[in-house]
């Protein structure tokens, strides 16, 4: 990645890091960690990839399969475009995105100059936990800070350009934290950018090709540690290398804590972005990429991190409907996912004030729904022999070995009522096939060389168990 320059470094990120980089130097990382040390008999890791790779997944995040991603930054403000807002208007200099600023602030308007205007002043934590608990989703992941260097708390290594000292004035993820912990059932986690876009020594370690360590050691590394001592994460989405490898980062170095010393030792589960190369080969579960989605079965745990908004992480106030995935579109991608053995990630992004637009309430809220009646053809499943089907399309398998039950989610109801299913192998008198919702055993047939022949219930649209999509159980089946 080429050296940058320093446009959009303004007085608050500039004193922020003037002050504050003293102290980070000087202070020993020891002093950053109470060591709470593992339990007798755990197993302790040691700082490398090898080592750390072995570490088994926390069985919960498999059983979840279904979380929330929420991208809440400055750069909802200016909710235009997408979150990298300041990178491509300062940096990149996209048109669309300079005639923005022109033709709506005055010309010596700067990115840090939207700090004050990051209000919050709606932002109801108690009423988020609620609108997720609806969702159905089991995990939530909330963006403490991204490329831009503003922390949603009161980070005392980014003086002056966090939450508690700008704009809000309260620390915005002890506050969802709470809510999290004491109103829902999900699991609490928490992304963290491990660059920033234009940070003095960030751009100044690059410079060196990454052979000075200014940045990790005085900012990143103390914000990590106070984020897990001081919140207890049991997701960390780790993000932005910059291009700089996992040494630069200390990453194996942090995560050996992680795993060994800190308060989330035995429930934490982290992801793949811990430096330039470990995406997809190192870590916890794998993202390999934004939207990945492969459509087959992965022998490494996988996560599709995914958002409603076709085009944007943050906020827009620019999109249009058509921007926005249904809940047809929805459906479909969790029942690919879980088939092929992953979770899904669902970004939101709430508006500068702290509002959940309603098309994002509404979404969460049809997940739910459908999960209430489809649930258990998702949460605590396996994989099965097959991942979809290969008669009729956009029928897609889970199952539960312990108790005999295959799945068969599909998203068309066949208008003769009748659905063929090519992979099923059925016994007479100990095969037994219902409709999640309806309950009632079902007519079906082997056919002649595969499979089998379900007769779908005769029901009106309003006697429909659900609208976007439906689940087949079926008990002793091979």
């Amino acid at each position: 990645m080429p050296a940058l320059a320093l446009p959009g470094v303004g007085v608050r990120v500039g004193v922020g890091v003037g002050v504050r980089v003293g102290v980070g130097l000087a202070l020993p990382l020891l002093l950053l960690l109470p060591a709470p040390g593992p339990a007798r008999g755990a197993p302790r890791f040691d700082p490398t990839w090898e080592s750390l790779d072995a570490r088994p997944l926390p069985a919960w995040f498999d059983q979840a399969k279904f979380g929330i991603f929420i991208h809440w930054g400055v750069f909802s403000v200016p909710s235009f475009g997408s979150e990298w807002f300041w990178w491509y208007w300062q940096k990149e200099k996209i048109q669309t995105f300079v005639d923005f600023m022109k033709n709506n602030y005055p010309p010596d308007f700067k990115y840090e100059d939207f700090g004050p205007l990051f209000t919050a002043k709606f932002y109801d934590a108690n009423q988020w936990a609620d609108i997720f608990q609806a969702s159905g989703a089991k995990y939530v992941v909330l963006t403490s800070k991204h490329h831009e260097g503003f922390t949603l708390w009161g980070s005392e290594h980014s003086w002056n350009w966090n939450a508690v000292d700008e704009g809000p004035a309260r620390d915005v993820v002890k506050e969802l934290e709470v809510a999290i912990r004491n109103r829902t059932d999900l699991r609490f986690g928490l992304y963290y950018s491990l660059f920033e876009w234009f940070h003095p020594l960030f751009l100044d370690d690059e410079s060196s090709s990454f052979q000075k360590r200014q940045f990790p050691v005085s900012k990143m590394q103390p914000e990590l540690y106070e984020l897990v001592n001081k919140y207890r994460p049991e997701v960390l989405w780790a993000d932005g290398d910059g291009g700089a490898p996992d040494c630069y980062w200390n990453s194996t170095g942090f995560l050996a804590w992680l795993y060994n010393e800190s308060p989330v030792r035995d429930t934490v589960v982290t992801n793949d972005r811990w430096g330039a190369g470990s995406i997809c080969k190192h870590g916890g579960y794998y993202t390999c990429s934004d939207r990945y989605n492969p459509g087959h079965l992965l022998p490494h745990k996988w996560e599709n991190c995914m958002t409603i908004d076709k085009f944007s992480w943050g906020y827009r106030r620019n999109a249009g409907i058509r921007d926005y995935l249904t809940i047809e579109e929805l459906v479909k991608q969790l029942v690919e996912t879980v088939s092929c053995g992953g979770n899904m990630l669902m970004n939101i992004g709430p508006t500068k004030d702290g509002t959940i637009s309603p098309i994002f309430e509404e979404r969460l809220r049809q997940m739910g729904t459908w999960l209430k009646v489809n649930g258990e053809a998702i949460y605590e499943t396996n994989t099965w022999r097959s991942q979809n089907d290969t008669v009729t399309p956009d029928v897609w398998y889970t199952s539960k070995a312990k108790e005999n039950l295959v799945y068969a989610m599909f998203l068309k109801w066949p208008t003769s009522g009748q659905l063929f299913l090519g992979q099923p192998k059925a016994t007479l008198g100990s095969t037994e096939v219902k409709l999640l919702g309806h309950g009632q055993p079902l007519k079906w047939i082997s056919l002649e060389k595969n499979g089998i022949m379900v007769e779908l219930p005769h029901l009106t649209f309003h006697q429909m168990p659900c609208k976007w999509g439906w689940a087949l159980a079926l008990t002793n089946v091979i």
